[in-house]
Formats: C-alpha cells, sequence, structure tokens
C-alpha cells in the first residue's frame, strides 16, 4: 500500500513539473510545450528512481504472494466441487492425512532397496559374547536398531562357535539364516525373521523398536537352550543310522 501511495504522488509529481514548464514565461512569450513521447521518457526516468521503490516487496515476497494468491484459488476450485465446501475439503484433507500417517506407521521409512546384500559380519572379529554385551549397550541407550544388528550377529557368531555353522567370511544373514534352519528346523521361521529386521535396518533404512529388539534377544536365548535336529542318512538295506 505505501508503495502505491509513493508511485501516485511521485507521478502526480512528475506531472506537476511538466505542467509547471508548460505554463512558465512571461505572458509576451509563447508557453513552453513537451511533446508526449519525450514527457512519457521524462516520466518514465523520473519513476524508476531507487527513491520511490524503497518500500516496493522483494522478489522473494511478491513470488511467495502469487503463490499463496494461486493456493487460495485453487482451494477455493476445490472447495466449490467438494460436497459440504470448505468443511467437506477440509475432512477429505484429514482422512488423506490420516491414511498416509497409518502407511507410514505400518511400513515405516521407505526401503532403499540395494541390489547385493553385504556381508554379516565387519572386519574385525568379534566373540557372540562381544557381540551381546554390545546389543546390550545400545538396548540400554534405546538405540534398539543398533541393538537388533549386534544380536543378530550375536546369534549367527554363536552357531559358529557351536559348529553349527562354518566359519565362513562374507556369509549374509539370510544365508546364515537359511543353512542354521536345516539344523534347527523348529527356529527357522524365526532365524528368517531375524535375518529379515537385519537386512530392513542396515540396507532398508528401516527402524527397529523395543518389540522387534526382544523378539531377536528371546530368539537367541532359545537357541543357546536348543540341540540341534540330526539329520539321518539312508544306509544301503534300508535301514537308517
Amino acid at each position: 500500500m505505501t508503495g502505491g501511495v509513493l508511485t501516485a504522488a511521485s507521478a502526480m509529481s512528475g506531472a506537476a513539473r511538466l505542467t509547471t514548464l508548460a505554463s512558465s514565461g512571461s505572458g509576451d512569450e509563447p508557453p513552453v510545450t513537451v511533446p508526449r513521447d519525450p514527457a512519457r521518457e521524462a516520466a518514465r526516468r523520473e519513476l524508476a528512481k531507487r527513491m520511490y521503490h524503497e518500500n516496493d516487496p522483494s522478489p522473494f515476497q511478491r513470488a511467495l504472494n502469487a503463490f499463496w494468491e494461486w493456493f487460495g484459488k485453487l482451494l477455493a476450485k476445490a472447495a466449490s466441487a467438494t460436497p459440504g465446501g470448505s468443511l467437506g475439503l477440509l475432512v477429505v484433507v484429514l482422512c488423506v492425512i490420516t491414511v498416509l500417517a497409518a502407511l507410514w506407521w505400518r511400513l515405516g521409512t521407505p526401503r532403499r532397496g540395494p541390489a547385493t546384500a553385504a556381508p554379516l559380519f565387519d572386519e574385525r572379529p568379534r566373540t557372540a559374547a562381544e557381540h551381546r554385551a554390545a546389543a546390550d549397550a545400545h538396548a540400554a541407550q534405546g538405540h534398539w536398531s543398533q541393538a537388533v544388528q549386534e544380536r543378530m550377529r550375536a546369534i549367527v557368531r554363536a552357531l559358529e562357535e557351536r559348529a553349527l555353522l562354518d566359519v565362513r567370511p562374507g556369509r549374509t544373514a539370510d544365508e546364515a539364516a537359511a543353512e542354521a534352519g536345516r539344523s534347527l528346523p523348529a527356529h527357522a521361521d524365526g532365524l528368517h525373521t531375524a535375518a529379515r529386521h537385519f537386512d530392513d535396518i542396515t540396507y532398508g533404512g528401516r527402524t527397529a523398536d523395543q518389540r522387534t529388539y526382544q523378539r531377536v534377544a528371546r530368539l537367541d536365548n532359545d537357541l543357546e537352550r536348543t540341540r540341534p535336529t540330526l539329520v539321518h542318512s539312508a544306509a544301503p538295506d534300508g535301514k537308517t543310522g
């Protein structure tokens, strides 16, 4: 509003000056007249001076005003096309937000989908007890994702220490779960679930909670008390040995 008042005032001032020039002079001299084009150019130069634009909105403010004007028109059109008008539009928006929040809560952060899974362990080998201690330390601080990762490593390392899995560098969590599930069929589903949690956290950008960690820790404890199932091979006479 202030910028518009200044502009109008400046235009009037310029016009007044031109009028003064046109009417100046003695009565014996003809009046001074300024052609239209030079007068327009003189007015344009006068109004282009910075003093008349000090209170003009910035380019960002003008763009923001244009955006809000467009957004307001968009909402007005949407409200007119929605049953119930503005109230109906508000209900629709709230429903969409609720659905998106429920999907986010249920599915978590969108997975980034790695092309290949990295090895389960890093370069520095640690015992199962060390991995469990690291998991407990993370859990005590509420870092559930790191706690799940360390507990899964503890599970696999413990199976290697019991000779239920051969020590093989580069093994992934899925491979370890598949191999261990053959000798521990009662826990095959739990192993696959724990491996999936590990992959989702490590490669998919998902986060774990306390309940997820407790399930993996319970699986670790159960595996410690479980004996492997011996696979009997068939003898030549048809008897199992």
